[in-house]
């Protein structure tokens, strides 16, 4: 048996798990072999990635999740804008953005960047 067979596959059960990178609250939920971490704004969940060495082995967090058999479901304000481990196809923009292994989903992002632009311009218009 290789060191593969030995860890695959893994299940992760949660669904009231909460991280905290550099103050930003991050919660995970699981389906299993899925684990879905939640950044409730852009703002923060580019102050969690700026937040990580510049030398992060992203390469050896991604083959840990592909060998136990799971994916990482990065998500801001509900969409999904990454996916790390054994789901992820990685393409033309990830090597782009230089983030493959991972999986940068674009429309995601957009769609959470509008999301957010939105709740301020319905904020502001209950204020005045």
């Amino acid at each position: 048996m290789n060191e593969t067979d030995a860890r695959a596959p893994l299940s992760v059960t949660t669904e009231d798990l909460t991280l905290t990178v550099e103050g930003v609250d991050l919660d995970v939920r699981s389906t299993g072999d899925r684990l879905f971490v939640e950044v409730q704004t852009v703002r923060d969940a580019i102050r969690v990635a700026r937040s990580l060495p510049d030398d992060a082995d992203a390469g050896g967090f991604a083959a840990l999740l592909t060998g136990t058999d799971l994916t990482a479901e990065i998500r801001v304000r509900g969409r999904t804008v990454a996916l790390v481990g054994a789901d992820a196809r990685p393409g033309a923009v990830s090597r782009e953005l230089g983030t493959a292994p991972a999986e940068v989903r674009l429309a995601g992002g957009f769609g959470a960047a509008v999301s957010g632009l939105s709740a301020v311009v319905s904020a502001l218009r209950r204020r005045f």
